[in-house]
This record gives C-alpha cells, structure tokens and sequence, in this order.
C-alpha cells in the first residue's frame, strides 16, 4: 500500500501593492480600500515619489493610506518578508507605475522594496500587473514594456472602458481595478461586465 502524498498547502492570500511616483495615486488608494473588507492581506510599498505625488493629487496624507493596509514596508527595507521568495503571496500589483519602476523590474536592477518585490514576484512565476501611467510613449518606453512583458509581466494601463457608461470618475476607477482584480481570480463585484447586448435608452 502506498501512502498518500500530503496535500499542498493553500497559498496565502496576500497581495503586494506597490504605488510609485507616477500620476494616478488614487488606483493604489482605491485599491487598498476595496481589498480591506476581503479575505486578501494587503502588504503596501510606495515610493518616496508617491509621497509626493500623493500630496499633489489627494486629500489624503500618508498615514492615511498606510492605514488601509494589512501591513506597510518602507521602501528602504529590502529584507522585508516580501523581497524573499519564500513569502508566498497571490502576486503584485503596482498602481500607479512609472516609466523609472518598470525599467528597473524590466532589467532587474532593482534599487528598492518596491521593484525588488516586483522581481521576486516574477522569479517565482507568479502574478505582476503593472499599471503604467505615461503618455505618449517614445521607443524606450515600448522597449522596456516589452522587456518586461517577456519577463512575465502584465502591463496594464488604466485605460477607462466606456462600455460600462461610467458617471463618475470613482465608477471608472472601480471598474478599472475591478478587471486588474480579475487576474488574480478576485471578484469584488465593480465590474459591470459585458454581456453582449446592448442596453437602450428609456423612452
């Protein structure tokens, strides 16, 4: 009789957030607050750049948004459990993401928690969506998105869907993340999906 092989162990559900310098802070807020009621452990990472770009574009100050998470890294730590491998996570997303973060994971010279995490995250073979905020974008930009897709990366900019005739600016935030969220499995329910028909208007 052989003896049965003991059952893998669930991988934890947390997920990395990273937010950068980039402009649209609010995807990575966002984020957190709609991750903070589910069943998926936050771990955050911003960038002395998104502290800046924080006070320029929201209300919010920095306190403010570390405390949405589940647990906060500062970017100088690279021996937090998430710049290791062993720390099984769901994978990473970086919201907002700058052209400098995506080239640093695209060649892997990674010079803080942030892309480090990021590297680790794709050495591992698991889950890296970038969402990329620049434009236009010149030949260098192209180059490193394709680097890094090659690596195992997803980029994907926070282009909003019109489709799902958004009235505010917060419904294509939602709807945006919500299809990030789709990638990793996680339905939180802000996506008003397309089902093929299209609705009229009322009379």
């Amino acid at each position: 009789m052989t003896s049965a092989s003991p059952a893998s162990p669930e991988t934890p559900r947390r997920l990395i957030v990273g937010i950068s310098g980039a402009s649209g802070a609010l995807y990575g807020i966002r984020l957190l607050q709609l991750l903070r009621g589910s069943s998926i452990h936050t771990h955050l990472i911003m960038s002395q750049a998104a502290r800046i770009t924080l006070a320029h574009e929201t209300n919010f100050k920095v306190a403010d948004v570390e405390a949405l998470a589940g647990t906060v890294h500062p970017i100088g730590d690279i021996g937090a459990a998430c710049s290791s491998g062993s720390f099984r996570t769901l994978g990473m997303v970086v919201a907002p993401c700058s052209v400098k973060t995506m080239s640093e994971i695209a060649t892997g010279v990674t010079g803080n928690l942030l892309s480090r995490a990021a590297d680790v995250v794709l050495k591992e073979r698991r889950r890296l969506v970038l969402m990329l905020r620049e434009t236009p974008l010149h030949l260098g930009h192209i180059r490193s998105m394709a680097a890094v897709t090659e690596a195992g990366a997803i980029v994907y900019p926070p282009v909003p869907a019109f489709y799902a005739r958004p009235a505010s600016i917060e419904d294509m935030v939602d709807h945006t993340l919500g299809r990030v969220l789709d990638l990793f499995d996680v339905d939180l329910g802000t996506v008003r999906r397309w089902t093929g028909e299209r609705s009229r208007p009322s009379a």
